[in-house]
């Protein structure tokens, strides 16, 4: 996949990087599509809780399948699809029993490839496997962190983790954040590297296109006044202090994981600053 800068023939082309749009299929497949409402930022009582959502195109939700539990059934690779509710390409499953189902398609799956997932895979890109199963150095993705819930983590485009050792019930993984931790063994993961890796490098070059996904302007809190930002105030250009959010959080280092977080004993190294 390669990125392509457009000529300046509008101001909205001018500053404009898109991605090669590899997608084999236009029209998504109807059973597997469910409604989408979107809340505005709005809770059940009509509050604004989040700021700067508002508006965007109609869209549906693809139901994909991140618990790949089909095991030993092979399935054929009809269609690498667009969702627009993810930055990862999608793949279209046709198993040999006769069901559809959308999975997270990896970089270099093809139409027409056959995947399976379970005990006899092989560690082959698309075929999902038990991490006991999987090779040490293996690139993997859709990773679960409780056996049969289904896949939680390096999900987004380009996203990645790799197995990097094993010990007793445990494998240890080192994430996309650089954090190097462990999961149980009988944990499943998708071999490959998810597609659309450079999706980062997309310059929308409008605002116009922010507002079709959904984002509203946001305004910067050194621009506000003093009642409503705790950066805000001050005279001209004023750098307004620490940085910090609207409801006081200091920004940029300061840690929000809780100390005592179960979960802390599975962390072998933090992720990088």
């Amino acid at each position: 996949m390669a990125t392509r800068k457009l000529k300046p023939t509008t101001p909205g082309q001018r500053f404009k990087v898109v991605t090669s749009f590899d997608v084999t299929s236009s029209k998504p497949e109807k059973s597997l599509l469910a409604v989408n409402n979107r809340s505005g930022g709005r809770n059940k009582d009509g509050k604004m809780t989040m700021r700067h959502i508002g508006g965007g195109h109609k869209k549906k939700y693809r139901l994909i399948d991140f618990k790949r539990q089909k095991n030993d059934i092979p399935a054929i690779v009809k269609a690498i699809e667009y969702d627009p509710n993810r930055s990862a390409r999608i793949a279209l499953l046709y198993y040999l029993d006769g069901q559809k189902s959308y999975i997270l398609c990896p970089k270099g799956l093809k139409v027409d490839d056959t995947i399976i997932s379970g005990k006899k895979a092989a560690p082959e890109i698309g075929n999902a496997l038990f991490l006991s199963d999987i090779p040490l150095g293996t690139s993997i993705h859709n990773i679960e962190l409780t056996p049969g819930k289904g896949g939680e983590l390096a999900r987004s485009a380009g996203s990645f983790a790799t197995l990097v050792a094993r010990e007793g019930k445990y494998v240890t993984i080192k994430l996309p954040s650089g954090e190097i931790r462990m999961i149980l063994s009988t944990c499943l993961a998708t071999i490959g590297v998810l597609s659309n890796s450079e999706n980062n490098l997309q310059k929308s070059g409008k605002a116009g296109r922010s507002r079709w996904l959904g984002r509203r302007p946001r305004t910067r809190g050194v621009a506000m006044n003093p009642v409503d930002h705790p950066m805000g105030g001050g005279e001209g250009k004023s750098s307004g202090g620490h940085p910090r959010s609207r409801t006081g959080v200091p920004a940029k280092g300061f840690k929000t994981r809780k100390k005592k977080k179960p979960s802390n004993k599975f962390i072998v190294e933090r992720r990088k600053k």
